[in-house]
């Protein structure tokens, strides 16, 4: 879609008015202009978890996930698109700032007490879309630190996503498996009773408290490794928690909260273009499908949730449809990170996985420097404006801000944010050249069609989840055309092209990591 700048539009409007050519039946020189000046409301649906092979457009089999592939199918289905992390605090850091998150030594995954690590001043996707006039709104997972230490989750609770851009957030602080374990909207905790205050710790419980370590008898969902902490609905966390009794969720009924908050605020701002981010929570741990969906993926709670988040997505849109806005709403869909099926929690995941395969054809997943660890589903959709296909353009989750500027008449880009526009909305396969990745504070590189994973430090295997990491004491060197599975390293046999990518790779990254 041509989008002219506001002054533009306004100055070729008055051009019209002098001419006064207008033909019968011609629409007024004022509709033209308006017309020109229209923007279209911005939806990003995160996963959080959800694997390149996990849909059935992007080859799964035996999961079924109707509404996301009507959604690819209807669009651009990326085959390189990319989150910026291999983990989920650095990827939406990244998507939020245009900034890679290894420029940040704070962000990596945090704990629920973390402080807020984007700076206030910080620009920001949603600032930038509320400059051009958007109503923005964040509903869903947050994860990117809270206030500024020592939160009083009793009180009003900034800085948060209120300070760097939304206008409207409901959020849970941090995962699912954390605590607290409370909604928290435009900073305050929901349905908290003042005369049962909430204390969060993550370095020691508080007295009496039960935990899955000591109290094993009250759990409904075992842990497996790192989850042992307090009890929330029969499900061991991450941490301590004490208090907020009436505030606390209810672990199966949290995608339909979420949608309910995203379906009211396409509502409540359908009139002005507005900016939903809705981060969904699965296919996260703790896996807590709703009733209506235990059993049936076939595949234990977490194909479950992945089909929930598949019908989920299908309402919402539905939503956008019955109000008249799906063919003035860009979608973009993607998720934080690659796969992982055991990850803390004996919940069937990998009794159950069948010939299921999450990662797709990649290897990795979750936490690696190998392609499953940041190479995930992307997908644009704009009714009539986006014609469907497929793109192998080289395209990533933190060009986002820039490109959406672009969109907007914004002039505002972000520090490591590529304008690719015209490539997501499927006008070109143009997209990068190149592009640092990120695991765990470790980097690697893709160029062109190469892959190269610099020496690391670390065990090779995380065993507790079972997915290889990419560490090794030597360089590795994949041509991703070839060997999409990086199966071959061809450090040795092809220098010229290794010192081609590290040469490329240290300009960005430089020399010290």
């Amino acid at each position: 879609m041509k989008q002219l700048s506001i002054e533009g539009s306004i100055v070729l409007g008055l051009i019209l008015c002098l001419v006064g050519c207008k033909r019968e039946g011609a629409k007024s020189d004022q509709e033209v202009a308006t017309k020109e000046i229209t923007k279209p409301n911005i939806v990003i649906i995160y996963a959080d978890d959800l694997g390149y092979g996990e849909l059935g457009a992007y080859g799964a089999t035996i999961l079924k996930t109707p509404n996301l592939d009507k959604l690819a199918n209807g669009g651009i289905r990326f085959i390189n698109g990319y989150a910026s992390s291999a983990t989920c605090t650095p990827s939406r850091y990244a998507l939020l700032t245009g900034v890679y998150p290894w420029r940040n030594k704070q962000a990596k995954i945090l704990p629920g007490t973390a402080p807020l690590i984007i700076d206030t001043a910080q620009t920001t996707l949603p600032k930038m879309l509320r400059e051009q006039g958007y109503h923005t709104g964040i509903v869903g997972k947050w994860h990117l630190g809270l206030g500024t230490g020592n939160v009083d989750w009793n009180q009003r609770i900034s800085p948060g996503p209120n300070e760097v851009g939304f206008d409207y957030s409901n959020i849970l602080a941090a995962t699912q498996d954390r605590v607290p374990t409370v909604y928290i909207e435009n900073g305050h905790v929901v349905d908290l009773d003042p005369n049962d205050p909430i204390e969060v710790d993550y370095e020691k419980n508080f007295p009496g408290e039960p935990t899955g370590l000591e109290n094993p008898e009250l759990l409904k969902m075992k842990w497996h490794h790192g989850h042992n902490n307090s009890i929330v609905n029969g499900i061991p966390r991450i941490g301590f928690m004490k208090g907020g009794e009436a505030a606390k969720w209810v672990d199966e009924d949290m995608a339909d909260y979420f949608l309910t908050e995203a379906q009211q605020y396409v509502r409540q701002h359908k009139s002005a273009p507005f900016f939903l981010y809705y981060a969904l929570q699965q296919p996260h741990v703790p896996r807590t499908p709703h009733p209506r969906f235990v059993g049936k993926s076939g595949m234990g709670p977490r194909g479950d949730v992945i089909v929930e988040a598949d019908w989920v997505i299908g309402e919402f849109i539905k939503t956008l449809k019955d109000e008249g806005l799906l063919e003035n709403t860009l979608i973009i869909f993607s998720s934080d990170n690659g796969p992982v099926v055991n990850d803390g929690y004996y919940d069937d995941s990998v009794e159950k996985l069948g010939d299921h395969k999450p990662a797709g054809v990649l290897r990795g997943g979750k936490y690696s420097l190998f392609e499953a660890g940041t190479r995930v589903p992307f997908i644009t959709y704009w009714k009539g404006q986006i014609e469907p296909g497929m793109s192998n353009a080289l395209v990533s989750q933190i060009d986002l801000l820039s490109s959406l500027a672009a969109l907007t008449g914004s002039t505002t880009r972000g520090a490591d944010s590529k304008n690719l526009l015209d490539v997501l909305l499927g006008k070109t396969e143009n997209g990068r050249q190149e592009l640092v990745l990120e695991a765990s504070t470790k980097t690697a590189f893709r160029k062109g069609d190469w892959a190269m994973i610099p020496p690391h430090e670390g065990p090779p295997i995380n065993n507790y989840v079972n997915i290889e990491l990419g560490n090794s004491s030597e360089y590795q060197l994949y041509n991703l055309k070839e060997d999409i599975s990086q199966q071959t390293n061809l450090a040795e046999s092809n220098p010229e092209k290794l010192k081609e990518l590290i040469d490329a790779y240290e300009a960005i990254r430089g020399t010290d990591e």
